[in-house]
């Protein structure tokens, strides 16, 4: 199987539906936001990043991060995005930007058929009854640190090795969140292949 087997599990919902809400979780460096725009290009989609909704600084406190997936403002992006998308509504929405600590003006974000999420924290459980279909993908970590490191450079590299990956391990862990989903994509060393899983009932 590979990404035409989710395509026309899209393909088949809508048809079935009228509307369908995909999330893509998974490694950081994996591919979500490549696939999310695949998606976007052939489906005319909308997507939302979970990157514009890391926590604000006066709600990084030490109880919220050490929670297992705490870092991830999951109750605004469940308003603004989650919910307006399982009720096929316009999503108004506010981007958090990291190096100013500030959130954009609100804006519109008008509904489609097709709403793609993706990032890790997407599978959240606070978030899964929003979801019609859910994928994860993983990197392998060697692959992983490359793609990271000719992403963001050394400096982004290091914090992300020692404080990122790790929580977002321990979120996957913890949460079963690659056991959970219907479509699982790993990446090794630029080779992609594709399994197709059942959702657990």
């Amino acid at each position: 199987m590979d990404k035409n087997d989710l395509k026309a599990e899209i393909r088949r919902l809508l048809n079935e539906r009228g509307a369908v809400v995909v999330a893509i979780d998974g490694n950081s460096a994996s591919g979500k936001t490549t696939l999310a725009e695949e998606l976007r290009e052939e489906f005319s989609a909308r997507v939302f990043h979970c990157d514009d909704y890391f926590l604000q600084p006066y709600q990084r406190t030490e109880q919220r991060l050490n929670e297992t997936g705490g870092n991830f403002d999951r109750e605004r992006f469940r308003k603004e995005v989650a919910e307006p998308a399982r009720l096929h509504r316009d999503a108004e929405c506010r981007k958090y930007f990291c190096r100013t600590g500030e959130l954009s003006a609100a804006f519109t974000v008008k509904f489609t058929s097709l709403t793609v999420i993706e990032g890790s924290y997407s599978l959240h459980p606070y978030l899964g009854e929003y979801y019609d279909i859910a994928v994860f993908v993983s990197v392998d970590p060697e692959e992983q640190s490359r793609r990271i490191l000719q992403r963001n450079g050394p400096d982004m590299h290091r914090r992300f090795m020692r404080e990122w990956v790790p929580m977002e391990n321990r979120y996957f862990e913890e949460m079963c969140i690659r056991e959970k989903c219907g479509f699982d994509i790993s990446v090794n060393y630029r080779a992609v292949s594709y399994t197709h899983l059942t959702l657990p009932t």
